[in-house]
């Protein structure tokens, strides 16, 4: 292996048993602050995947993330916010992990070391050049993904990939590489950890910032979201208020005649 898997090297702290709670837990959120600045680094090439996706969506296309372990867990996670949050269909951010559903709660053993389920894990999702994909895998070397990406490559269908070591598989791979490069963990190879939040914040970016661009928000309200809840209905309720400067009984009143934030508040702007 030529590039240097940054996330497997040797922890800066040792005798992690011997200390106290207090001093692991400073530990940790001392490791944790350098991630942002991590993250940071990245964000021109965060920018060009972003370009790609909302180009991708607007043109009819999906988001795929794939993944397996903490990695998967992350992409169906954020695939799974986007329907509540934006009012998408749930089929337009797909998250897809090695071994199944079943490996979204338990590790399924060496699920992610079958090169070809990738591939035909996507296939299933009738995967087409109009589509997006992006890999998923701190290492950068996970057979699960970096072999799906390569047959997405070889069908014509963009990737990119989200990975914390510098030149690993994944990133040859792929056509857009982000590359948070996080250093070693507190706990040597534990990449649930500090390379699991850079995942969860580039995810973050990625699917907030497409969102604005295709619409989902006004001002800085979530229009589209799906009322699901009472605490979501008051939400709803809020926005409305706020946006409109009318009390919450007639915010209320609107989202009841109309059932949505958005229409709501473009039905009282068509009658000024």
């Amino acid at each position: 292996m030529s590039f240097i898997k940054t996330t497997e090297q040797d922890s800066a702290y040792n005798d992690l048993e011997k200390m106290s709670i207090a001093s692991v837990l400073t530990h940790i959120n001392t490791e944790d602050q350098t991630v942002p600045l991590a993250v940071a680094r990245a964000i021109p090439q965060i920018e060009a995947v972003v370009v790609q996706v909302v180009q991708r969506l607007k043109n009819g296309g999906r988001l795929f993330y794939i993944g397996a372990g903490t990695s998967g867990r992350m992409g169906i996670l954020d695939a799974s916010e986007c329907p509540p949050t934006f009012g998408v269909d749930a089929g337009l951010v797909v998250g897809l992990i090695a071994g199944g559903d079943q490996a979204i709660r338990s590790a399924v053993e060496n699920a992610e070391d079958h090169p070809q389920q990738g591939w035909l894990d996507l296939q299933q999702q009738q995967i087409n050049s109009k589509d997006i994909v992006i890999g998923i895998a701190a290492s950068g070397t996970t057979p699960y993904v970096v072999e799906a990406l390569k047959q997405c490559a070889a069908h014509q269908i963009t990737t990119a990939c989200i990975s914390c070591n510098q030149g690993s598989p994944l990133t040859v791979v792929a056509t857009y590489p982000i590359v948070v490069v996080v250093g070693p963990e507190l706990i040597t190879g534990s990449s649930r950890m500090k390379a699991g939040t850079a995942q969860k914040l580039v995810l973050n970016m990625i699917s907030t910032t497409t969102m604005i661009q295709l619409g989902k928000v006004q001002g800085n309200k979530m229009v589209d979201m799906k009322m699901t809840n009472a605490k979501l209905v008051q939400r709803g309720i809020q926005i409305i208020s706020t946006t409109l400067n009318i009390t919450p009984a007639a915010a209320a009143l609107l989202l009841e005649q109309h059932q949505t934030v958005r229409r709501a508040i473009e039905h009282f702007n068509s009658e000024k």
